[in-house]
């Protein structure tokens, strides 16, 4: 090929024509090359490719390279490699194609070196999006620095089951939550103009957090309605207010088929009414289970179907896109039209991100670390705003002259506490349990099963070497993370602290309950720090993927040490680490205050003591339910009328005969070391049903000190055949008042965001009378209004394509 062709070289033209153009002289060797990917161990990364390996892998081009962060090393060995790879495509393949390197980042780059902030549900809590777009800017920078050009996150599946384990990934159980945090996320990752930005990859399409029985890759059982309007509107807000790029299947079936072939959802619904245009990249391994795990076709069977369906690549390698997927192609048993669409797609991307024209990156040392190292201000000041508190009677803050503090359990003196699933330390924890039989990362089978066998041998010669490194000496070192033990420590100069860990995480871990009893009874107040763990596929964790839940309590030693320590009849401070809602009969009874940091990365353990020692006003917001009962599951606050704790007057049945069908703490609920009172509502209603109403509420700090609140609007639309949510948050806004300061704040809601799937599964807004609640969570709303619109019903003609308006406290 003549590589100095206008559709290739000229970066003016669009780069959907420039792909086309290129499409035109492929092979279909070349072309089924670009779609797929290969894991960086099969080329020798980190410090062992040859060209030899890169031969076998790479000589008729290749679409992605699979899980970068995970193999490269930290961002100068990701730069390096990405510059290795892309010169081998560009001057040692016949068309030059460049390659897409991707890697995970839900809350920073997972790799060594990067910063690490707050899991999702933890970047939830703060309740503001505007702060997620400022990290994932920083992502992006990052990423593109090094070469990685394209991230699989952010997850945005609305999950309402606390028996899944994947909750700390998501942004929890509201569809605005999650639009509005996945809205920015993307946003401020793939920027305004992809050749500088990196592509974001929204996952799991479509409902995967609403398994059977909880359980993470199990079938989802969801109506077509109900996963239009909930859980497919945080892709469709991405997508149309964002310009999402790619999506990410999940490996679940709805309906009998397996989401990676089924062209319903991948096509017709992602692509048909969400309007999607970018790229489906598949879940690892996700073909190879459809036949292997699931048990449908063979592999012919499911790359044809997969290609089908508008799954455009397969990851992390090839299993039903490789040699065979060439075979029946030649046959014409797979359309050559199915193919180009996707190849189309992948080369479109290419073009856009500017790879063409510069595929490597500058590799020098000190600029890279320094980049990659960066954001730790920003990382606090969101562990700061995530963390939540449930409960106070009294204790806290602590006094600054307060004797002694005894820090009592598992969390209390380890930063491994604040660092879930997908972040760097768990992963090398991973590896540890991968080597010793315990442990199963799905996708990855790969990297330790590759056919050749020198180069299984070197792959697991560097896993075991890897799993040599404590993760614990990792997060103190490398992040320079102090544990809450130590940062109380230091925020408390003038009075002894003390720390015993009195039992494990789980029930198998050892445990000394009597010791930690003994370090309790020295202390003036006792700071119990327990909770769950998020491990990568470790199988030591009470959540993570793969760590599902039949009940959700915690482990019951750690109940044993709580209801042990609250016998000595000291103030008992429990601060609680999660990802997921748990039950807490065991614990919330025996506690005078409960705070929750979820799994705050490596500033949560100053964080966390700013809360406790009132340097910091709690601000935090529940972005989840938190049941009573796991009997309760799932339950949410926009259960439909009649249903769950949404029974009324008129049922026959109004809940259980053994519990309070009420939650124990309600979605959107957090206290403060200050007081807001909420007043003077006014409300301008919409002119018809595709204008904006608009909710004007006072809110004045009545307390003592600086403090955070968040104002949130709930509406209860109008039913008329088909039933809809007793109250769904239409809006929300962060405000930040000195003492006795007020301020109004303004919230502008389209009607359109109020659309719901009607009889014939049209996406409409009705006429009638829409009543309006505002308050600080969902269960304490003092502020009410309502209004009626009048009219005909009007078809929503790009759903989901709808944010509210927040004034002066904005984040849209």
């Amino acid at each position: 090929m003549d590589r100095t062709d206008p559709g290739r070289t000229d970066p003016a033209r669009a780069p959907e024509d420039r792909a086309r153009d290129l499409l035109a002289r492929m092979t279909v060797r070349e072309k089924v090359a670009q779609l797929t990917g290969v894991l960086p161990q099969a080329l020798g990364a980190p410090d062992q490719v040859t060209r030899e390996k890169l031969d076998a892998a790479l000589s008729e081009g290749i679409g992605h390279i699979s899980g970068v962060g995970t193999a490269a090393g930290d961002a100068v060995g990701i730069a390096r490699f990405n510059n290795e790879i892309q010169a081998y495509l560009r001057n040692h393949t016949r068309l030059g194609i460049p390659a897409i390197l991707h890697a995970e980042a839900l809350n920073g780059v997972v790799a060594g070196g990067y910063t690490s902030f707050p899991t999702a549900i933890g970047l939830a809590a703060t309740w503001d999006p505007e702060k997620v777009r400022l990290m994932a800017d920083l992502i992006r920078r990052q990423m593109t620095a090094s070469g990685v050009r394209q991230a699989l996150a952010p997850v945005l599946d609305v999950a309402r089951d606390a028996r899944w384990g994947r909750i700390h990934e998501t942004y929890g159980e509201d569809v605005l939550l999650a639009s509005a945090f996945g809205v920015s996320y993307v946003r401020g990752l793939q920027g305004d103009d992809l050749r500088s930005g990196v592509i974001a990859t929204a996952k799991h399409f479509l409902g995967y957090a609403m398994t059977e029985g909880g359980q993470n890759m199990a079938a989802t059982h969801l109506g077509p309605r109900e996963l239009f309007d909930v859980y497919a509107a945080p892709f469709g807000a991405a997508i149309r207010l964002a310009n999402l790029q790619s999506v990410m299947n999940s490996y679940s079936e709805i309906d009998g088929q397996p989401v990676a072939t089924a062209p319903a959802i991948l096509d017709d619904l992602l692509r048909g009414r969400l309007g999607f245009p970018g790229t489906v990249v598949s879940d690892y391994r996700s073909l190879h289970y459809v036949v292997h795990r699931q048990g449908v076709g063979r592999i012919d069977d499911a790359g044809a179907a997969g290609l089908g369906a508008g799954l455009d690549v397969e990851l992390p390698g090839p299993y039903a896109y490789g040699p065979g997927l060439v075979e029946a192609i030649e046959r014409g048993t797979v359309p050559m039209a199915h193919v180009d669409r996707s190849v189309l797609r992948t080369l479109t991307h290419k073009f856009a991100l500017g790879l063409f024209e510069r595929p490597d990156v500058d590799a020098d040392p000190r600029a890279l670390t320094e980049l990659s190292v960066s954001g730790r201000d920003l990382s606090r000041t969101i562990a700061d705003e995530s963390v939540t508190m449930l409960k106070n009677d009294g204790v806290l803050p602590l006094a600054a002259d307060v004797g002694s503090v005894a820090v009592i359990g598992p969390h209390a003196d380890s930063v491994m506490a604040g660092f879930a699933n997908y972040t760097h330390p768990p992963f090398l924890e991973m590896l540890r349990g991968i080597l010793s039989g315990r442990s199963r990362m799905a996708g990855m089978e790969q990297a330790l099963s590759d056919p050749d066998p020198a180069t299984r041998a070197t792959v697991r010669a560097r896993t075991e070497e890897l799993a040599k490194i404590d993760p614990e000496k990792v997060a103190r070192e490398s992040y320079g993370a102090r544990s809450l033990y130590q940062a109380l420590t230091d925020a408390l100069p003038g009075s002894t602290v003390l720390t015993a860990s009195g039992t494990g995480v789980l029930d198998e871990e050892p445990a000394d309950i009597d010791a930690a009893l003994d370090v309790a009874r020295r202390g003036d107040v006792v700071v119990l720090a327990i909770g769950g763990r998020s491990a990568a596929f470790a199988g030591r964790a009470t959540e993570g993927e793969g760590s599902d839940a039949a009940t959700i309590d915690l482990p019951s030693r750690q109940l044993a040490l709580v209801e042990a320590v609250a016998g000595l009849g000291k103030p008992v401070v429990v601060v609680l680490y999660m990802g997921k809602p748990y039950a807490l009969a065991g614990v919330e009874p025996f506690a005078d205050a409960i705070v929750t940091g979820y799994y705050p990365g490596p500033e949560g353990g100053p964080a966390l003591a700013g809360v406790l020692t009132g340097e910091v006003s709690p601000s935090g917001k529940l972005p989840f339910t938190i049941p009573r009962h796991v009997g309760q599951v799932p339950v949410h606050h926009a259960q439909k009328v009649g249903s769950g704790q949404r029974r009324t007057d008129a049922d026959q049945f109004t809940g259980y005969v053994d519990l309070d069908k009420s939650p124990l703490y309600p979605f959107g609920f957090g206290l403060g070391y200050t007081t807001f009172e909420l007043s003077d509502i006014a409300v301008r209603p919409p002119a018809s049903l595709t204008d904006a109403f608009e909710v004007d509420v006072g809110v004045r700090n009545t307390g003592s000190r600086h403090g955070a609140e968040v104002v949130q609007l709930y509406v209860s639309a109008p039913a008329r055949s088909i039933t809809r949510p007793e109250r769904q948050l239409a809006a929300f806004g962060r405000v930040g008042l000195a003492p006795g300061a007020a301020e109004r704040i303004t919230f502008s809601v389209d009607m359109r965001q109020l659309g719901y799937s009607c009889e014939d599964e049209s996406f409409v807004v009705d006429p009638g009378t829409y009543r309006l609640r505002v308050g600080t969570s969902s269960e304490d709303l003092p502020l009410a209004g309502e209004f009626t619109v009048t009219g005909e019903r009007v078809e929503v003609t790009e759903p989901h394509a709808y944010l509210p308006r927040c004034t002066p406290a904005g984040w849209r």
